[in-house]
């Protein structure tokens, strides 16, 4: 499809590939940031496949809970693969060039990726919901059937509803400019070369966003007030400390998901005098989740860490 579009804008004199530049204003030494990048990637990796390892082998992590981490884990590696090898080809190589088909995937997989991040979020969080609101009824309603259900629909809501992002960006018209001043094609970088209006590109990425990750932080912000609220009831300080604890790392994740978005979206709006804070921004948030998530969840989490310590064959007092 995206090929389509591409040949015939082609056809009609536009620009034949796109060249992200990496980031503006550091050029000359910007190939110093593929170090720490390239370790974020790498822990990215093997983090996360060392959590799914560990929910595998261990039996007792086979829960919707974590059913839920397995899949967030996937995401996460999803997402990084898809910008960081083209990050660091461009700081280790100079291979900026990208086709216009490719520019285009790629932006309609960061969004997809994101969106399923945002959209785990929301079942973890409807997830301990039940669990602590609705104790009695946890079984029955968190199953294995409801986790493939609520996968389900976010795959097919992500992969769909992102669509017209890059088919939309596809349509406008490249005449002459082909550089991009950022490490990715972010729809708001290959957009703002069009030599045409844009305006309609603009709009549905602002109504996606309030799709997506409205709606999404409402039901999470939703989901722990109610916890919130019951909590408070119970009697014990010490259970309200338990049922609060198993939320930790979560309320974690999501503050820095979410922040890290709003941040982005307040520095891409505003007239930046320094236009490497965004882009920085933004290769930071698509990269540093996949590495921290892990990273939460086996400190914060006791049984994880218990399934760490016996897939590594360690024998560690944990209390």
């Amino acid at each position: 499809m995206f090929q389509e579009l591409s040949g015939a804008n082609s056809s009609k004199g536009q620009v034949s590939e796109f060249v992200l530049m990496g980031f503006p204003g550091i050029h000359t030494w910007q190939h110093w940031l593929s170090l720490p990048l390239a370790w974020l990637y790498l822990l990215a990796l093997s983090a996360n496949i060392l959590i799914l390892i560990i929910i595998n082998h261990e039996a007792t992590l086979h829960q919707p809970m974590y059913h839920f981490l397995g899949i967030l884990a996937v995401v996460d590696m999803g997402l990084a693969t898809t910008i960081m090898p083209k990050i660091l080809a461009i700081l280790w190589f100079d291979a900026k060039a990208i086709s216009l088909p490719e520019c285009f995937l790629q932006m309609y997989v960061i969004h997809c990726f994101l969106g399923m991040e945002s959209g785990v979020f929301v079942c973890m969080a409807m997830d301990r919901y039940v669990a602590i609101c609705r104790p009695l009824h946890y079984t029955s309603i968190v199953t294995r059937s409801f986790v493939a259900k609520a996968m389900v629909f976010m795959a097919l809501r992500n992969c769909l509803l992102t669509i017209p992002v890059p088919v939309l960006a596809a349509q406008r018209q490249y005449c002459s400019r082909n550089e991009i001043e950022h490490c990715l094609c972010s729809n708001h970088g290959v957009t703002s070369l069009a030599c045409d209006d844009r305006t309609i590109n603009s709009m549905y990425q602002l109504l996606l966003a309030w799709t997506f990750m409205g709606s999404d932080l409402a039901l999470i912000m939703l989901s722990y007030a109610l916890i919130l609220h019951s909590v408070l009831k119970l009697n014990s300080a010490e259970a309200a400390s338990k049922a609060l604890s198993t939320c930790t790392s979560h309320l974690i994740l999501i503050l820095f998901f979410y922040t890290a978005i709003i941040v982005l979206s307040v520095t891409h709006s505003a007239a930046m005098t320094v236009p490497l804070i965004p882009v920085l921004l933004n290769v930071l948030h698509n990269v540093i989740p996949p590495a921290l998530n892990p990273v939460v969840y086996a400190l914060k989490n006791k049984e994880l860490r218990h399934g760490l310590y016996k897939v590594l064959k360690l024998k560690v007092k944990d209390n």
